[in-house]
């Protein structure tokens, strides 16, 4: 039971982390687009359940972003690794027009995961969004200070209060791979 609920716990976070990343900047384009175009590449970095039944938990992801043609939102895959333990994980955040941000984590409620009810991009570096499974609530904030890092916290409803528990920090790694050969 406690590997099904960690699962859980690392797609909610996973599922935080991707909405978050993001670096190129399209010249003119309004700043939800902006955002999510940041999010492609690949990141890598650790993060800590901060409160609840597993505080103290670390583990370390590492995604590839991408984004869909032609739609506003992101999709982000890879995996989460606690001690020996990895997990595949994977998110998706569409715009849905006047929904506004509809996505998934893990498959979404229905599956292991969460689903994003809502939500919006204050600005080039900070999105917020509503997640849900049965009866938890939260929201989910990501912050990009630059454009190689991320922080993200998840923070779900308690007696009317919002308590953090997930905090998380990404980096921009390059894409060259360590000793690859040039073509002649």
């Amino acid at each position: 039971m406690k590997s099904v609920n960690l699962s859980c716990v690392l797609s909610f976070a996973v599922a935080v982390a991707a909405p978050l990343s993001f670096a190129e900047k399209a010249f003119g384009a309004e700043p939800d687009k902006q955002f999510f175009q940041s999010v492609e590449g690949k990141w890598v970095g650790p993060g800590e359940i901060v409160a609840g039944k597993y505080k103290g938990t670390k583990f370390t992801c590492n995604f590839n972003g991408t984004t869909p043609d032609g739609k506003t939102g992101m999709t982000l895959d890879g995996d989460c690794r606690v001690g020996v333990f990895t997990q595949k994980m994977s998110a998706t955040v569409e715009r849905k027009g006047r929904e506004g941000y509809k996505g998934n984590f893990m498959g979404g409620s229905s599956g292991n995961g969460l689903d994003i009810i809502g939500g919006n991009v204050v600005d080039t570096q900070k999105v917020v969004f509503t997640i849900n499974r049965n009866q938890l609530n939260g929201v989910m904030q990501a912050r990009i200070p630059d454009d190689n890092s991320m922080t993200v916290t998840v923070a779900v409803r308690v007696n009317k209060q919002l308590v953090p528990v997930i905090g998380m920090s990404l980096k921009r790694v390059d894409t060259v791979e360590v000793g690859s050969i040039a073509p002649n």
